[in-house]
């Protein structure tokens, strides 16, 4: 079964390493498997300044930059461990959990969202009042 992309005029896409733009409204079918990433899920290395989105741009690395993807899976291993100490939610460590067992069979497209969860649940655990010790 094929994928169809709608693109607007200017996005980008990842196709198998490449960057495409499209030149005015764009309409693709992909008919074979392919590494696939729309611009949106693109994060740049200044973006990733946090522990999740740093897990996310590695996860996002090794499934665009196959010719490297041993170094990007080491650093992921590294960045889960550390993720994984510093979380104190069961629902967050399941989630980690879940994103580790993709990326270990080479799901990495499907761990990004794992990844985007653990991004966002990121934000709101900094954006919690720290409770201060009477």
């Amino acid at each position: 079964m094929a994928l169809r992309i709608s693109l607007r005029d200017g996005e980008k896409i990842i196709v198998n390493g490449a960057v495409l733009r499209a030149a005015g409204r764009t309409d693709l079918c992909i008919e074979n498997n392919v590494t696939l990433l729309r611009g949106r899920d693109v994060m740049s290395p200044e973006e990733a300044n946090t522990p999740a989105r740093r897990l996310y741009f590695a996860c996002m690395m090794a499934y665009i930059d196959s010719a490297d993807q041993q170094r990007h899976q080491d650093a992921i291993v590294t960045l889960v461990q550390a993720l994984m100490e510093a979380l104190e939610s069961p629902e967050a460590k399941t989630v980690c959990i879940s994103f580790a067992q993709k990326v270990a069979t080479s799901d990495f497209y499907r761990a990004l969202a794992d990844c985007r969860w653990l991004i966002d649940y990121e934000a709101e655990a900094m954006a919690r009042p720290v409770a201060t010790a009477a």
